[in-house]
Formats: structure tokens, C-alpha cells, sequence
């Protein structure tokens, strides 16, 4: 052996440090975890084909959706020379945006005040439950409930705003958003440094200066995925939309459901399809802001879960 050698012997090889038992045990695929990873391919595959499906028949050159026919921009060019198709997209897109901003700016106060609560407070334990209800509760039965209210405010209480369409499906869909943006808000906070603001309070900062400039910048990413949620949630809203609409705002679900009863058109699988990348476009926004604001890819998958 040379004098080199000694100084720097060689690499041990693999084969030479780990065992052969170990080798044969790595060759050796598990049958819990190939079984499970078997399942999970499976059960991705019954999620999002369908989707893919849709996708591929918004090309569909025939007049019905399930007759294929040829490959073509057909339906793409019909929908957008529909005026009513037009009319229910923008219909959902304003609600969707409307519901966004209101149960935003609520369920922001909502998990900011949860968050600082004490954890015996009463008043924190009755808005959780209140709040939980209405995530828990069926939409069929918030929709009955709400269809009346409606009618009672713009008839017995002479509240005319009530009664305009856009007005009752952004009140409606707030009302079934607005827990979502306060849990994930609440998520977002219950781990702040309290001490910050205190510090900032020590060196005679207004509240209204400790809240844009320590409270709010903490709070955005989960307000940020709050508002993705609650415009998403509104989008396909079909159950309370179908309920609370009127003539002449009519969301895009229900326009759906409606041309159900007579026959479904590559037209609504190409609208879909352009609404499912305007869904995926948001949510890469979302994360890009995330991921400038210094967030992990495991961080931006639990602020917009809420945990």
C-alpha cells in the first residue's frame, strides 16, 4: 500500500458498507406500500379524469356534447357569440368577486378577533359555533332559509337593494364563505409573536400603524387564500344561486343545471374549460405571492388548507 493511500484512502464502495441483507431487503418492494401507492394512483385517476374528459370534449366540433364529431375550436367560437352564455359567466365572475371582497374584509376581523381571544371567552366560543354551522349545515337548507329572508327584507321591511340579483347572490354566498376566510385567518394568527405589536406599541406606534405594518403583513397570506376560497366557492355555487337568483342574473351553475333538462352542448364543457384555467391561474398567483413573501411549498399548502 502506498503512502497515499494511507493519507487518502479510497472511498468505501456501497456493495462494501452496506450489508447484503440490507441490499436484499432494498430490492425487495414492500406489497403494504406498492398497494398503497396503487391506490392512490386510482383514486387521483377517478378525481381528475372526468376533467380531463371535459376538457377533451370542449373540442367536440358536434352540436352535442357526448356525439363526437371532430377536433375544432367549434364550441369555443359558439360560446362566445351566445349572449347569454356571456351574460351568466360575467353574472357569476361579479358575484364571485363580490362575495370575495365582503367575506374577506369580515372573516379577516373575524379570525384576527378569534385569534386573540382569549380560550375560555364566551363570545369566541359561540361565533366558532356559529360559524361552524354554517359549514356544516346542508345548502339545501340554507338555501330555503334564505330565499325567505330575502323576500321578507324587500317586501315587509321595504328593503329595496334586496331585491336586485347580483345584490341577493353576493349576500348569499358571503353568508356560505365568510367561516372559511375566518378559520383560515384564525390558522394564520394563532401562531403570530404577539411580542412584535407590543414592541412596536413600546415605541409609541398607533394601533392603526401596528396593524398595516406588523399585523397585516403576517395576516396576508391566509387573507390572500381566504379570498381564493370564497371566489371559488361562489363560482360553482349551484344549490343557494339556483334559489336566490332572478331573471336576469343568472349564474353560471344554474345556467348549467337548467341545460340539463334538455341537452348538454360542447359549449359549456369549452366554458369550463376556460373557467378551470382561470381557477388554476389564481391559484398559481396565489402561491407565487406566497413564495415571494418567503413561504415553503408545505407552508403555502397550509395556509390555503387552514391549518
Amino acid at each position: 500500500m502506498s503512502t497515499t493511500d494511507l493519507l487518502d484512502p479510497p472511498a468505501r464502495t456501497e456493495a462494501a458498507v452496506v450489508p447484503p441483507i440490507v441490499r436484499a431487503r432494498r430490492r425487495r418492494r414492500d406489497p403494504i406500500n406498492l398497494g398503497m401507492a396503487v391506490f392512490g394512483i386510482l383514486v387521483f385517476a377517478f378525481l381528475f379524469l372526468p376533467i380531463v374528459v371535459i376538457v377533451i370534449y370542449s373540442f367536440n366540433t358536434g352540436r352535442l356534447l357526448a356525439a363526437w364529431e371532430g377536433f375544432g375550436f367549434t364550441a369555443y367560437t359558439r360560446a362566445a357569440g351566445n349572449a347569454v352564455i356571456r351574460g351568466s359567466v360575467l353574472t357569476s365572475l361579479e358575484a364571485a368577486l363580490g362575495a370575495a371582497i365582503l367575506s374577506t374584509v369580515l372573516g379577516t376581523l373575524g379570525g384576527l378577533a378569534l385569534a386573540r381571544a382569549k380560550k375560555k371567552a364566551k363570545w369566541a366560543l359561540i361565533l366558532t359555533a356559529v360559524l361552524a354551522t354554517t359549514l356544516v349545515t346542508p345548502e339545501i337548507v340554507d338555501a330555503i332559509s334564505i330565499l325567505p329572508w330575502f323576500v321578507s327584507l324587500g317586501t315587509d321591511f321595504g328593503f329595496a337593494p334586496i331585491n336586485n340579483g347580483m345584490v341577493r347572490l353576493v349576500v348569499a354566498h358571503t353568508v356560505m364563505s365568510i367561516a372559511v376566510v375566518t378559520f383560515i385567518v384564525r390558522a394564520r394568527m394563532s401562531g403570530a409573536d404577539m411580542a412584535l405589536e407590543e414592541a412596536a406599541a413600546d415605541l409609541y406606534a398607533t394601533p392603526w400603524n401596528r396593524f398595516r405594518q406588523i399585523t397585516l403583513p403576517i395576516a396576508f397570506p391566509g387573507i390572500l387564500a381566504g379570498a381564493l376560497m370564497s371566489f371559488t366557492l361562489s363560482l360553482d355555487n349551484t344549490i343557494v344561486s339556483s334559489f336566490v337568483q332572478v331573471p336576469g342574473n343568472t349564474p353560471w351553475p344554474v345556467y348549467i343545471f337548467s341545460a340539463l333538462k334538455v341537452s348538454l352542448r360542447p359549449e359549456i364543457a369549452a366554458v369550463s374549460t376556460i373557467m378551470l384555467l382561470l381557477t388554476l391561474a389564481a391559484l398559481a398567483v396565489v402561491a407565487l405571492v406566497l413564495r415571494r413573501f418567503g413561504e415553503s411549498t408545505e407552508d403555502i399548502a397550509k395556509t390555503m388548507a387552514g391549518s
